[in-house]
């Protein structure tokens, strides 16, 4: 079926084709994101009015919306043309006054005639002891009174559109919605005791009560799941296409672990094992490996990933582990070369940087099986690089990696295994939502030996004692990172503000005591500076935000950020985590402006008192929401209307799995319950997925 179906037509016509809807209110309702009778169903009311009514106004608790029927009794004009315009009315047992202002007479002596019944609904309050309903919402004669419902959805609006369009526009379009066949598995359907969906999107747009708008409501929660089913499903789907490509049997001897895990210091923590399992578990499985390794700051997942590349070499394949930058990538080759050297293996680096006949050497070793694994930059992927037997690359830090370069890396090594790495914690919601399609291994425990970090909240107006506190630390033999606000989004201003800082530093501490590295610095400078720190021979390094991921250097102390009230949570927690990486003490001072607004005071007492990155994340993901937190036009986070990722994460996982386990079931989506999910598919808009079965 690689047409939309045809019960679908109506909901996706013009707008224009609605009932009450004309150009005008089409265009303004584009403004919202609603192009498409199918928008409609899905823009949800977000809060009810109760119309029910009364007998009398009197006894009620004021201010408050109510609906009487009342006697129309005289009229009184304002005296001047600003002044308000009062008809006195009676209900069953007082009486009250309906006031309009900038009124029309006539029009009012037309639809409130004296001596008339009349309903009247609308806001009710108290002036100078007289209860006054000023401009009424509903004016009806009684035997009209079947015309306003008891509890009237309120919808969101934007300019040009009133409640009263929405709600014309939102029935036409619920007249539209066809009985569709259902996709939800009838077991989970029974057990959440959900409605089906025409009935869910009828019930979702009559809501009798708040009880009826809440996330937990039967059909809210159903319509939420249909969206978390749909993307699921994508995910699944583009998931089966990639374990349809065939992989490898990778089959470690575990020699060559065996080597590096007697010569470490510490025992692995029971984390490291278990995802060091998980991960030789795939390599071994016939199906390409598709995996995310999560830990926090300093959870060891440079171990992890290196226990796995030599199961690769073991296997007498070769291993790739790939960083965003040139820095990290050499970090990275630091950190494995002691390892490497324990376990006899030949590593090797590959950047931009390698030019003419060093990088022709590195690439013959490397097509010949002389290099056993490599570290790299993007570079990797450049046309002319070529393994000999390619089993298994590691991509470190996944957000700066689209799925595009995951497939131009399954390319490389045409069935090699991948392992994704992220030290940025994220929410299970999200990572369900952002990588549904791979399997996670978690590591969330710190190895031994780890020292807590002190960290404190102390204002810039304190600075003098922070230099003070740095002077003495510094005659000690210890050093400290300096981070420098990225002020605005313009990095000369971020420069100024680093390089006054520096000058600042070097006149308090001396000369050669500080360096500097920030965003504008070549490549070698950068390097350079980041070395003189690592050696030693710089003391305090001031630098912009360019330090986040991953510098290692056990001898730093003392982490530094200044103005932390404009910086995420997310990035501040993995600036401090450049520090408590050596035996030593480590503190993280955060410098804030006062007075701190309310947000940013909860992201700074957050940092102060946890270090747990997941709680950190999981304070984020609520203080921001989720587009935020990866920003949504690189997440691949798709805009839910209904569902909540923050607060549906469990909802989600249901959905994950019962999506994997209908294409497990049914990998073409051809029984009954397939058909619908493809309906489904068409019905959110996620029909690219459909191109995803392969036929056969």
């Amino acid at each position: 079926m690689s047409t939309r179906p045809e019960p679908l037509f109506p909901l996706f016509a013009e707008l224009e084709s609605l009932d009450g809807v004309g150009p005008k209110t089409a265009r303004a309702l584009a403004q919202m994101g609603v192009e498409r009778p199918r928008d409609l169903l899905f823009a949800l009311p977000h809060s009810v009015i109760d119309r029910r009514r009364r007998d009398t106004v009197q006894g009620a608790e004021l201010p408050a919306v109510l609906t009487v029927e009342v006697t129309v009794g005289t009229h009184r004009a304002p005296r001047q043309r600003s002044g308000a315009y009062r008809v006195q009315v009676e209900d069953a047992a007082t009486g009250f006054q309906l006031v309009f202002f900038h009124a029309r007479p006539d029009y009012l002596q037309r639809v409130l005639p004296p001596g008339s019944r009349r309903i009247v609904s609308g806001k009710v309050e108290l002036f100078d002891g007289i209860a006054q309903m000023v401009h009424p919402d509903h004016i009806l004669p009684p035997e009209e009174a079947g015309e306003m419902p008891e509890f009237e959805p309120v919808y969101p609006l934007t300019a040009g559109v009133t409640q009263k369009t929405m709600a014309r526009a939102v029935r036409a379009a619920l007249a539209r919605a066809p009985d569709l066949p259902e996709w939800i598995d009838p077991v989970q359907k029974a057990r959440a005791a959900w409605p089906g969906w025409r009935d869910a999107l009828a019930a979702a747009h009559a809501p009798e009560g708040h009880v009826d708008l809440a996330a937990t409501a039967p059909a809210r929660e159903r319509l939420a799941y249909d969206e978390f089913m749909a993307h699921q499903l994508t995910l699944a789907l583009a998931r089966a296409r990639l374990r349809r490509g065939k992989g490898r049997e990778t089959h470690g001897t575990g020699a060559l672990q065996a080597k590096v895990l007697e010569n470490l210091e510490f025992r692995p923590t029971a984390a490291q094992t278990r995802a060091v399992e998980e991960i030789a578990a795939d390599m071994r499985a016939p199906r390409r490996m598709n995996r995310l390794l999560q830990g926090d700051v300093g959870a060891g997942k440079t171990l992890v990933a290196f226990l796995a590349l030599l199961i690769a070499v073991e296997a007498g394949g070769q291993g790739v582990m790939m960083a965003p930058t040139e820095i990290l990538a050499r970090q990275h080759l630091e950190g494995l070369r002691p390892l490497a050297e324990v376990a006899g293996v030949r590593l090797e680096i590959l950047t931009g940087r390698d030019k003419g006949a060093t990088r022709q050497a590195k690439l013959v070793a490397l097509a010949e099986g002389g290099i056993d694994v490599l570290v790299g930059t993007h570079a990797v992927f450049q046309k002319d690089v070529a393994f000999h037997d390619l089993r298994l690359a590691i991509v470190d830090e996944q957000h700066r990696f689209g799925v595009r370069q995951r497939l131009e890396l399954g390319r490389k090594g045409a069935r090699a295994d991948v392992l994704v790495m992220t030290a940025t914690p994220i929410p299970r919601s999200l990572s369900l939502a952002q990588y549904g399609d791979m399997d996670i291994s978690l590591l969330d425990e710190k190895p031994p030996g780890r020292q807590p970090i002190r960290t404190a909240m102390v204002s810039t107006a304190r600075g003098e004692e922070v230099v003070d506190h740095l002077r003495r630390a510094v005659a000690d033999g210890r050093q400290a990172y300096w981070v420098c606000p990225l002020v605005e989004e313009s990095e000369a201003v971020d420069l100024i503000a680093a390089e006054d800082r520096f000058g600042r530093l070097r006149a308090a501490l001396g000369e050669g005591v500080v360096g500097l590295v920030h965003g504008q610095m070549p490549p070698e400078d950068k390097d350079a500076a980041m070395a003189r720190f690592q050696s030693g021979e710089t003391k305090v390094l001031v630098a912009t935000t360019v330090i986040e991921v991953g510098v290692n250097v056990p001898n730093a102390t003392i982490m530094v950020i200044e103005r932390a009230e404009i910086f995420g949570l997310a990035q501040l927690h993995q600036l401090r985590g450049r520090v408590g990486r050596g035996s030593g003490a480590s503190t993280c001072l955060l410098l804030y402006q006062a007075p701190l607004s309310d947000s940013a005071a909860r992201r700074l007492t957050t940092l102060r008192d946890t270090e747990d990155g997941f709680r950190i994340a999981q304070v984020d993901l609520e203080m921001r929401g989720a587009g935020d937190l990866i920003g949504t036009a690189q997440s691949g986070l798709p805009r839910f209307r209904v569902a909540e990722v923050e607060r549906q994460a469990a909802l989600m996982a249901i959905a994950q799995s019962d999506a994997r386990r209908l294409l497990a079931d049914d990998p073409t989506l051809e029984t009954a319950r397939g058909q619908a999910a493809r309906t489904l598919l068409w019905l959110m808009g996620q029909d690219e997925a459909l191109r995803l079965i392969s036929v056969g």
